[in-house]
């Protein structure tokens, strides 16, 4: 089995949040808020919140779809926010733009602003990730897959969500390893074909070590 020229090391993740002190109780304050509020908070809503649910398939998959669907009861508006795929754009501002866009649109072909009537309003966080040891590190595919299995779940969001923001790079930091330490660039294509936005992080384990599997049993003899 090919041995990398260096290790991949495993890199849990802790979470630490704060509160903005900013909440919205219908669709047009959010709006505003969402113009004003930093990049960190849209982050934290649509992407660290796969960190908070991570072992949950969530129909609403990030913070602004869930809420109003949920608390505000506009489902036309949450599923048109659930489809943004934030890894589809080009860094947070870009990602912020089409949320405002999205909801403003809403908005213009709706007579009364939606708001939370019996439900909780829309509060702003902003959090900071925490890099956590896990003592684990893999020279071979074979030492991957069995890391990759018993490791923490926040080590999946750590490798496939924060790798990106951290590197400023298009993939996370599986695949990326494996076709540079390894040189195996078609199992990282299969890898970078995995979208964290669709599923739990333990969904992502599952696509990842099946991955692997499929892989070592087609090049067991090679």
């Amino acid at each position: 089995m090919r041995k990398a020229d260096k290790p991949f090391c495993f890199t849990g993740s802790s979470e630490l949040r704060e509160s903005l002190g900013k909440e919205a109780e219908d669709e047009k304050r959010l709006v505003e808020l969402l113009e004003e509020v930093p990049l960190d908070s849209i982050y934290y809503h649509t992407h660290t919140c796969f960190l908070r649910h991570s072992q949950v398939e969530q129909l609403y998959p990030n913070d602004f779809a869930q809420w109003v669907a949920m608390e505000v009861r506009d489902h036309v508006l949450g599923e048109r926010l659930a489809v943004i795929d934030p890894f589809e754009f080009q860094g947070l501002e870009l990602l912020r733009e089409e949320l405002i866009s999205v909801i403003d649109d809403h908005l213009s072909r709706t007579p009364i602003v939606p708001r939370v009537i019996f439900g909780k309003p829309f509060s702003f966080n902003q959090s900071r990730i925490l890099e956590v040891s896990t003592g684990l590190a893999a020279w071979t595919l074979h030492e991957f897959r069995n890391a990759l299995s018993e490791v923490d779940v926040s080590a999946i969001y750590y490798h496939m969500f924060e790798a990106r923001r951290r590197l400023s790079k298009q993939e996370g930091d599986f695949s990326a390893w494996i076709e540079e330490s390894l040189d195996m660039p078609e199992l990282a294509g299969k890898f970078r074909a995995i979208n964290p936005y669709r599923g739990s992080l333990e969904r992502h384990r599952s696509a990842l070590l099946t991955v692997c599997d499929e892989f070592l049993a087609k090049h067991s003899d090679s």
